[in-house]
């Protein structure tokens, strides 16, 4: 028979990467949302940005050729 303070070390160990694993995959998941819409974000300025550019090159040419 295992002595007690034996078993509730494996106990606590085991419990301990268990908690630890479920938090560092909360952390990562949470980062890594963070990062994908911060790049989404970025990407619809982009987008924006160079639809303003189109439609100012637009004009531009839309009054040279008046």
């Amino acid at each position: 028979m295992k002595n007690p303070s034996r078993k509730w070390a494996y106990v606590r160990i085991i419990t301990g990467t268990i908690v630890g694993g479920i938090l560092g995959f909360y952390v990562m998941h949470r980062l890594e949302n963070n990062y994908k819409e911060r790049m989404n974000e970025r990407l619809r300025n982009y987008e924006a940005e160079l639809q303003r550019k189109r439609q100012e090159r637009l004009n531009e040419l839309k009054e040279e050729s008046s």
